[in-house]
C-alpha cells in the first residue's frame, strides 16, 4: 500500500511509514519497525509516541522488552476527530482574534491616502484627476493671479476643455487684482477680497473623498488627499464661505 494514501488522511509522511510498517509486522521491537519504515531509530521512537497519543499505536512489555503494534485500521477514524477538534480550536482562536484584526483593518481604512506632486507638470497631472459626483460641482478656491503666473493662457484653456469634456461643473471662490471673472455654463465664480481674504493655494474639493491642494508661489508642489471625513468637512467649510462671500457682495452693493 502506498503510504501517501495515509498522508491524505492527515498523517505526516514518517507517521504513515511507521504506522504501515507496524501494521505489517504486528507486535515488534522498535528496531524492526524502524528498518521497515526506512526511518532512523531515534525518530521512530518519537513518531511512535505521537501515534500512541493519537490512539493509532500501543505498546506491550514482555520479558522486560518493549514492543509496539499498530491499532486496527478502523482506529484511523480517530484522525478525523483530532482534525475536527483542531479545526474547532482554530475557529475559536479566530473568533478571539477578529476584534483585533478588524481594529487593525479600520485603522488602515481610516488612514488618509496622500500623494505628492512636484513642479508645473505635476500640477497638470493632478488636474487630470478631477472628477465630480452626479449633480455636484467641483468646489475650488484659488488666486487667479497665481494661476496666471504659473500656467499660460493656452495651458489654462486646455485644462478647462478637459474638464468640460468630462462634463465637470465648478463652483469657484477666487482672488483677482483685475476685473471679475464671469460665470460660465460650466461653473459659478465668486470673487472675494484679496486684501481681506487672500488665497495662496489652489484648492479643489471633488469626487467622493478627494481634496487637492497646490502651492503656487515659491516652490510649486501639490498633493491629493483621499479621505472622506476631510473631504466632507472642507466641503462644508467651502459652502459656508460661499454663503458668506455672497452676503458680503450683496452688502457692498447696497452701500
Amino acid at each position: 500500500m502506498d503510504y501517501r494514501e495515509l498522508v491524505n488522511l492527515g498523517l505526516s509522511e514518517k507517521e504513515a511509514r511507521v504506522y504501515l510498517a507496524a501494521l505489517e509486522l504486528g507486535k515488534s521491537a522498535v528496531q524492526k519497525i524502524s528498518q521497515k519504515a526506512g526511518v532512523n531509530r531515534a525518530t521512530t521512537y518519537v513518531i511512535i509516541e505521537g501515534l500512541m497519543k493519537k490512539g493509532l499505536m500501543s505498546s506491550a512489555t514482555e520479558d522486560k522488552k518493549q514492543y509496539f503494534y499498530a491499532e486496527t485500521p478502523e482506529k484511523l477514524s480517530l484522525l478525523f476527530k483530532i482534525q475536527e477538534a483542531e479545526l474547532k480550536n482554530k475557529q475559536e482562536g479566530l473568533q478571539k482574534l477578529l476584534p483585533n484584526l478588524k481594529a487593525i483593518s479600520n485603522i488602515a481604512e481610516e488612514k488618509p491616502v496622500v500623494r505628492y506632486f512636484v513642479g508645473k507638470e505635476g500640477l497638470k497631472s493632478i488636474s487630470e484627476e478631477l472628477s465630480a459626483n452626479k449633480g455636484e460641482p467641483v468646489r475650488m478656491a484659488y488666486s487667479q493671479d497665481l494661476i496666471e503666473s504659473v500656467f499660460s493662457k493656452e495651458e489654462r484653456t486646455i485644462m478647462r476643455k478637459k474638464r468640460m469634456a468630462k462634463k465637470i461643473k465648478t463652483k469657484v471662490l477666487y482672488n483677482y487684482k483685475n476685473q471679475e471673472l464671469p460665470s460660465t455654463p460650466d461653473g459659478e465664480r465668486q470673487k472675494i477680497s484679496e486684501a481681506n481674504f487672500p488665497i495662496f493655494c489652489d484648492i479643489a474639493i471633488f469626487g467622493r473623498d478627494k481634496v487637492r491642494i497646490a502651492a503656487l508661489q515659491k516652490k510649486i508642489i501639490g498633493l491629493i488627499i483621499e479621505n472622506k471625513e476631510m473631504h466632507d468637512s472642507l466641503k462644508s467649510i467651502f459652502d459656508l464661505a460661499w454663503i458668506g462671500a455672497k452676503y458680503l457682495e450683496k452688502k457692498s452693493r447696497k452701500r
